[in-house]
Formats: structure tokens, C-alpha cells, sequence
């Protein structure tokens, strides 16, 4: 068996993304991190033609962004994401976005969840998933969660 690749995720700004600022919007960060989704599916064996064959996907079911850095017209942007908790079939990540000189521009804290699409409901991982996800779980539970991890919203008022 191939060693797992690290999950990366590149693209560039584009111009439809930049917003009357002159930065790219943060619907675009949403969506950036949503197309990074996709590809760490991929990533871990979840490809169309996986998904298809084990009637099975992935659901967001809840994100929490930050926004670091302004981007701008034809930046390139790398994300890559660090697993924070597992389940059979849950993933709890946090996604970075990194400009072109490797500064965090920006964060996407999510809640993932295994569906069995056949059945419309939570499901554990297939296997061969569920594989990928424990090599990369024995790597990532030693790193430390960057700062933007388990933030709250809300208006910081003097005692």
C-alpha cells in the first residue's frame, strides 16, 4: 500500500472572488475552504468513484472561520488541515489558509460527519477510509491546535 500523501490544497484568488474592498470577499474564504472539503475527501479515499461504490459522503455540520489576512487578485493560496479529534465517524479539523509567503491568512474550524447516502444518515467511515484517517490521526494528535481552535463569539466587556 502507498504511503498517504500530507493533504494539500492549492488555488489562486480569483477575480470574481474580490469584493468592492479589493480583497477577497469572505463568502470566497467559505468557499475555498469548502472546495479544500472536497479535496481531503479525495485525500482519504473518498473520491466520486469511491463515494458512489460505498454509498457513502461527508457532511459539514458546523464551521467557525477566522479571517487573519487580507487576500488579493491572483494570490496563490495553500491550505492544509490538522485533525483535532476522531470518531468512527466523526472528524473534528481545523483547516489554514496560507498566502505566498506561508502566513496564515486565515482558519475554518469544522465538524465533519460520515453519511451512508443510501440510508440518509450518520454512518461510520468505510475501512479503507477509516484507515487514512488513523494514519493521519496518529500524526496530527501530537501537534498542538493552533490558537483559532474552540473561539467564541462574542463582545469582550471590561469587569
Amino acid at each position: 500500500m502507498a504511503e498517504q500523501q500530507p493533504f494539500h490544497y492549492q488555488t489562486v484568488v480569483h477575480q470574481e472572488w474580490v469584493d468592492y474592498n479589493g480583497h477577497m470577499n469572505d463568502a470566497a474564504y467559505a468557499k475555498v475552504f469548502s472546495l479544500a472539503v472536497d479535496a481531503f475527501m479525495a485525500n482519504i479515499g473518498l473520491d466520486e468513484a469511491s463515494r458512489n461504490y460505498f454509498s457513502y459522503t461527508i457532511f459539514t455540520l458546523e464551521t467557525h472561520l477566522c479571517y487573519l489576512q487580507e487576500a488579493h487578485q491572483n494570490e496563490q493560496l495553500n491550505v492544509t488541515i490538522q485533525l483535532l479529534d476522531v470518531d468512527p465517524k466523526r472528524l473534528h479539523v481545523i483547516f489554514t489558509m496560507k498566502n505566498e509567503m506561508n502566513e496564515a491568512i486565515a482558519t475554518s474550524e469544522q465538524m465533519l460527519m460520515g453519511i451512508n447516502t443510501d440510508q440518509e444518515r450518520p454512518a461510520p467511515f468505510p475501512a479503507p477510509v477509516a484507515n487514512s484517517i488513523e494514519v493521519m490521526w496518529n500524526k496530527d494528535k501530537q501537534l498542538k491546535a493552533p490558537k483559532q481552535v474552540g473561539r467564541t463569539i462574542g463582545i469582550k466587556r471590561k469587569s
